[in-house]
């Protein structure tokens, strides 16, 4: 039986357990250059006991940001201060991949500079709103990408994975989940092109395997994660025929043979099964556990075949030394979910505070 703290290897490099730390939005990069602080290299290296760490989600274009004071990856500025977190968790002992994240029309004007507005495969609003500096404002419009923008898209996506390479990271996670852009692509109510890019199952699927393709030809396969959320109702997303549109996505990708696929899942295990039987790579399970944070239970599913490794949040934010005290069974502190940054997220994700 194999438990969560035995090595596994991750596209070539040996990681000292199966324990993940999930991405989390943070929004701590203070400031006009929306570049990582000494703050945040202190929060990433207290927690370098994980077998592989997963950053906050960063924008690879200034369009890309969705949230105040989110971090970015593509201004040297930022690429060289990505460089005192890398060193930070790789001087702790710690692995780190970078999670990419274009938000598309989850976000704000105001959020953006230079007049830009959100973008997405369609220009269908998100109902409800996203918080400013000015406070909460009702999503807009997103402007509908052109076919010369997809591709730029596509394109920024892999320089800003170059970008991670050479600020210290040892891989990326490219964010396919939680009704952002790649995400937007693969659900109907989001995507309702009629050309190449929408359509059926095939044209749905095609960014984001143009964008896992991009990225593995920029920086090498091994070196790239795609997490997804199939069904994850959060920033408006309606979904059908789940099991067709992410078979299809995961047939598709196999041949790249990325590092990992990073599921975060919702209340159907039997779904869970049947994307990990079709996936023969790594297989990093986020376990559904509302409304309650991921405890301790959750490393079951590595011994019984679940999943490869399993991702925490929220027990993360509340103790850093979380591997240590999984394998000594405990004490845990207790997370405050009242105190989460975006409020209800229907046990798809756990949040950090704002503090």
């Amino acid at each position: 039986m194999t438990t969560a703290f035995e090595p596994i290897d991750l596209g070539g490099r040996r990681l000292t357990s199966r324990v993940v730390m999930a991405p989390m939005t943070r929004s701590r990069a203070y400031g006009p250059g929306a570049e990582p602080t000494e703050l945040m290299a202190t929060y990433y290296a207290q927690r370098a006991g994980a077998g592989l760490i997963v950053t906050e989600g960063i924008q690879p274009s200034p369009v890309g940001q969705g949230y105040p004071d989110t971090p970015g990856l593509h201004t040297p500025g930022q690429v060289q201060a990505w460089r005192t977190v890398t060193d930070a968790v790789h001087r702790a002992g710690g692995v780190i991949f970078a999670q990419l994240m274009h938000t598309g029309r989850i976000g704000h004007p105001s959020l953006l500079p230079d007049g830009l507005v959100p973008v997405a495969p369609s220009a269908v609003a998100a109902k409800g709103q996203v918080f400013t500096h000015e406070g909460p404002k009702d999503f807009v419009t997103p402007k509908e990408l052109s076919e010369t923008e997809i591709r730029q898209t596509i394109a920024d996506f892999a320089a800003a994975a170059q970008g991670a390479i050479e600020a210290g990271f040892d891989g990326v996670e490219i964010h396919g989940a939680n009704g952002y852009l790649i995400h937007q692509f693969l659900a109907p109510n989001t995507n309702q092109r009629t050309d190449a890019w929408g359509g059926g199952t095939e044209g749905r699927i095609r960014f984001a395997i143009e964008v896992v393709t991009a990225v593995a030809e920029a920086i090498g396969s091994h070196r790239v994660g795609l997490r997804i959320s199939p069904g994850n109702p959060y920033n408006d997303m309606s979904e059908d025929s789940l099991g067709e549109v992410y078979t299809a996505l995961l047939d598709r990708l196999a041949g790249l043979e990325v590092a990992y696929l990073h599921l975060m899942e919702g209340p159907d295990r039997d779904l869970t099964a049947s994307l990990r039987s079709t996936w023969s790579g790594t297989f990093v399970l986020n376990p559904f556990t509302y409304p309650d944070a991921t405890g301790p239970d959750a490393l079951k599913l590595i011994e019984d075949g679940t999943a490869d490794m399993v991702a925490y949040g929220a027990l993360f934010l509340a103790n850093p030394d979380l591997p240590q005290r999984l394998a000594a069974g405990g004490p845990f502190n207790t997370p405050d979910p009242s105190t989460f940054y975006g409020g209800d997220h229907r046990g798809y994700t756990d949040y950090p505070t704002l503090d």
